[in-house]
Protein backbone atom coordinates (compact mmCIF):
# COMPACT_ATOMS: atom_id res chain seq x y z
CA UNK A 1 0.00 0.00 0.00
CA UNK A 2 1.72 3.48 -0.67
CA UNK A 3 1.14 6.60 1.10
CA UNK A 4 0.59 9.91 -0.24
CA UNK A 5 3.65 12.53 0.76
CA UNK A 6 3.68 16.25 0.49
CA UNK A 7 6.64 18.03 0.34
CA UNK A 8 6.45 21.79 0.50
CA UNK A 9 8.57 25.15 0.91
CA UNK A 10 7.17 27.36 3.32
CA UNK A 11 8.52 31.02 4.18
CA UNK A 12 8.72 31.62 8.41
CA UNK A 13 5.02 32.48 7.84
CA UNK A 14 3.57 29.86 6.62
CA UNK A 15 3.71 31.11 2.96
CA UNK A 16 3.74 28.41 -0.22
CA UNK A 17 2.73 30.77 -3.04
CA UNK A 18 5.19 30.78 -6.22
CA UNK A 19 8.59 29.98 -4.26
CA UNK A 20 10.35 29.52 -8.06
CA UNK A 21 9.92 32.53 -10.06
CA UNK A 22 8.36 35.55 -9.82
CA UNK A 23 5.42 34.71 -12.80
CA UNK A 24 4.87 31.25 -11.04
CA UNK A 25 2.03 32.59 -9.48
CA UNK A 26 0.45 35.75 -9.36
CA UNK A 27 -2.96 35.38 -8.10
CA UNK A 28 -4.44 38.16 -5.89
CA UNK A 29 -1.21 40.57 -7.01
CA UNK A 30 1.29 38.50 -5.24
CA UNK A 31 4.55 39.64 -6.05
CA UNK A 32 7.18 38.21 -4.01
CA UNK A 33 7.59 34.97 -6.73
CA UNK A 34 10.78 33.58 -6.29
CA UNK A 35 11.49 33.66 -2.83
CA UNK A 36 13.20 30.15 -2.39
CA UNK A 37 15.54 30.80 -5.14
CA UNK A 38 18.75 32.55 -3.11
CA UNK A 39 18.75 29.20 -0.75
CA UNK A 40 19.27 27.00 -3.00
CA UNK A 41 22.71 24.96 -1.97
CA UNK A 42 24.11 21.48 -2.32
CA UNK A 43 22.74 20.05 0.86
CA UNK A 44 19.13 21.27 -0.63
CA UNK A 45 19.99 19.43 -3.97
CA UNK A 46 20.62 16.20 -2.47
CA UNK A 47 17.58 15.98 -0.31
CA UNK A 48 15.26 16.57 -3.36
CA UNK A 49 17.57 13.89 -5.04
CA UNK A 50 16.28 11.64 -2.43
CA UNK A 51 12.88 12.54 -2.25
CA UNK A 52 12.15 11.77 -5.83
CA UNK A 53 13.86 8.19 -5.70
CA UNK A 54 11.18 6.91 -3.83
CA UNK A 55 8.50 7.92 -6.18
CA UNK A 56 6.02 5.65 -7.56
CA UNK A 57 3.78 8.18 -9.26
CA UNK A 58 2.72 12.10 -8.91
CA UNK A 59 -0.52 14.10 -7.69
CA UNK A 60 -0.77 17.21 -8.69
CA UNK A 61 -3.24 20.31 -9.05
CA UNK A 62 -4.12 21.89 -12.40
CA UNK A 63 -1.43 24.58 -12.00
CA UNK A 64 1.52 23.17 -10.73
CA UNK A 65 1.33 20.41 -13.39
CA UNK A 66 1.10 22.89 -16.09
CA UNK A 67 3.99 24.47 -15.07
CA UNK A 68 6.08 21.54 -14.38
CA UNK A 69 4.78 20.56 -17.90
CA UNK A 70 5.90 23.40 -20.15
CA UNK A 71 9.61 22.84 -18.49
CA UNK A 72 10.43 19.12 -17.15
CA UNK A 73 9.73 17.57 -20.70
CA UNK A 74 12.57 19.66 -22.25
CA UNK A 75 15.12 18.07 -19.61
CA UNK A 76 15.62 15.09 -21.67
CA UNK A 77 19.42 14.16 -19.50
CA UNK A 78 18.37 10.25 -18.24
CA UNK A 79 20.48 10.82 -15.10
CA UNK A 80 18.64 13.55 -13.75
CA UNK A 81 16.75 12.51 -11.16
CA UNK A 82 13.86 14.77 -11.13
CA UNK A 83 13.66 15.16 -15.08
CA UNK A 84 13.70 11.51 -15.24
CA UNK A 85 10.79 10.64 -13.08
CA UNK A 86 8.52 13.51 -13.86
CA UNK A 87 9.01 12.41 -17.74
CA UNK A 88 8.36 9.09 -17.43
CA UNK A 89 6.37 7.84 -14.31
CA UNK A 90 2.38 8.28 -13.92
CA UNK A 91 0.79 11.70 -13.19
CA UNK A 92 -2.39 12.43 -11.45
CA UNK A 93 -3.87 15.30 -12.32
CA UNK A 94 -6.90 16.88 -10.03
CA UNK A 95 -8.86 19.04 -11.72
CA UNK A 96 -12.82 20.73 -12.73
CA UNK A 97 -11.42 22.19 -15.90
CA UNK A 98 -8.50 19.97 -17.55
CA UNK A 99 -10.29 17.54 -19.96
CA UNK A 100 -7.04 15.87 -20.99
CA UNK A 101 -3.08 15.86 -19.85
CA UNK A 102 -1.18 16.00 -23.01
CA UNK A 103 2.54 15.21 -21.14
CA UNK A 104 3.36 11.63 -21.01
CA UNK A 105 1.45 9.56 -18.66
CA UNK A 106 -1.04 12.01 -17.12
CA UNK A 107 -4.38 10.75 -15.91
CA UNK A 108 -6.98 13.61 -15.12
CA UNK A 109 -8.72 13.35 -12.21
CA UNK A 110 -12.09 15.10 -11.58
CA UNK A 111 -14.38 12.83 -9.10
CA UNK A 112 -14.11 12.80 -5.22
CA UNK A 113 -10.86 13.70 -4.15
CA UNK A 114 -11.00 11.62 -1.03
CA UNK A 115 -12.00 8.38 -2.91
CA UNK A 116 -9.55 9.08 -5.90
CA UNK A 117 -6.53 9.49 -3.20
CA UNK A 118 -7.54 6.12 -1.46
CA UNK A 119 -8.14 4.08 -4.37
CA UNK A 120 -4.52 5.42 -5.27
CA UNK A 121 -3.37 5.07 -1.60
CA UNK A 122 -4.61 0.90 -2.05
CA UNK A 123 -2.32 0.12 -5.29
CA UNK A 124 0.97 -1.36 -4.37
CA UNK A 125 4.04 1.08 -4.30
CA UNK A 126 5.91 3.54 -1.95
CA UNK A 127 4.58 7.32 -2.60
CA UNK A 128 2.36 9.15 -4.31
CA UNK A 129 4.00 12.09 -4.03
CA UNK A 130 2.65 15.94 -4.22
CA UNK A 131 4.89 18.69 -5.11
CA UNK A 132 3.72 22.70 -4.71
CA UNK A 133 -0.06 22.06 -5.69
CA UNK A 134 -1.50 24.61 -2.94
CA UNK A 135 -5.16 24.59 -2.96
CA UNK A 136 -4.75 20.48 -3.83
CA UNK A 137 -1.90 20.37 -0.83
CA UNK A 138 -4.69 22.58 1.36
CA UNK A 139 -7.63 20.04 0.49
CA UNK A 140 -5.51 17.06 1.01
CA UNK A 141 -4.46 18.24 4.63
CA UNK A 142 -8.07 19.41 5.32
CA UNK A 143 -9.85 16.00 4.53
CA UNK A 144 -6.68 13.90 6.55
CA UNK A 145 -4.95 12.13 3.61
CA UNK A 146 -1.32 13.43 4.01
CA UNK A 147 0.41 10.43 5.77
CA UNK A 148 3.72 12.30 5.72
CA UNK A 149 5.01 15.80 5.12
CA UNK A 150 8.40 17.27 4.13
CA UNK A 151 8.60 20.78 5.05
CA UNK A 152 11.17 22.84 3.89
CA UNK A 153 10.78 26.36 5.88
CA UNK A 154 13.19 28.91 4.51
CA UNK A 155 14.41 31.86 6.63
CA UNK A 156 12.43 34.77 5.22
CA UNK A 157 9.23 36.72 5.87
CA UNK A 158 6.43 38.22 2.97
CA UNK A 159 3.79 39.01 5.13
CA UNK A 160 1.47 37.77 2.32
CA UNK A 161 0.87 35.12 -0.20
CA UNK A 162 -1.49 31.92 0.09
CA UNK A 163 -0.46 29.76 2.84
CA UNK A 164 -0.27 25.75 3.69
CA UNK A 165 -2.15 24.90 6.27
CA UNK A 166 -5.75 25.70 5.63
CA UNK A 167 -8.83 26.66 8.40
CA UNK A 168 -10.77 23.88 9.15
CA UNK A 169 -10.05 20.31 8.68
CA UNK A 170 -9.29 17.56 11.59
CA UNK A 171 -6.52 18.65 14.25
CA UNK A 172 -3.90 16.01 13.51
CA UNK A 173 -0.55 14.99 15.48
CA UNK A 174 2.47 14.40 13.59
CA UNK A 175 6.19 12.61 14.71
CA UNK A 176 9.15 14.18 13.75
CA UNK A 177 11.60 11.52 11.84
CA UNK A 178 13.74 13.31 10.07
CA UNK A 179 15.77 17.37 10.34
CA UNK A 180 18.40 18.74 8.95
CA UNK A 181 19.71 22.29 7.95
CA UNK A 182 21.01 23.27 4.49
CA UNK A 183 24.10 25.97 4.86
CA UNK A 184 21.92 28.95 3.77
CA UNK A 185 19.58 28.36 6.35
CA UNK A 186 16.63 26.08 5.51
CA UNK A 187 15.37 24.00 8.15
CA UNK A 188 13.85 20.50 6.47
CA UNK A 189 11.42 18.75 8.46
CA UNK A 190 10.04 15.34 7.67
CA UNK A 191 6.70 14.63 9.88
CA UNK A 192 4.39 11.37 9.91
CA UNK A 193 0.87 11.68 11.06
CA UNK A 194 0.71 10.14 14.36
CA UNK A 195 -3.42 10.14 15.10
CA UNK A 196 -5.59 12.76 16.61
CA UNK A 197 -4.12 15.83 18.42
CA UNK A 198 -4.10 15.89 22.15
CA UNK A 199 -5.07 18.38 24.58
CA UNK A 200 -3.63 19.25 27.85
CA UNK A 201 -3.65 21.93 30.52
CA UNK A 202 -1.10 23.08 32.96
CA UNK A 203 -1.58 22.81 36.55
CA UNK A 204 -0.30 24.60 39.17
CA UNK A 205 3.13 22.96 40.85
CA UNK A 206 3.76 21.23 37.92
Amino acid sequence: MAKLTLTSFVTLDGVMQAPGGPDEDRTDGFAYGGWSVPFVDEEFGRFVDEVFQRVDCFLLGRRTYEIFASYWPKVSDESDPVASRLNTLPKYVVSTTLDTADWHNSTVIKGDLTEEVNRLKQRPGREIQVHGSARLAQSLIAHGLVDELNLLVYPVFLGKGRRLFPDGGTPTAFELTGHRTTTTGVSIHTYRTAGPAQFGTFQPGE
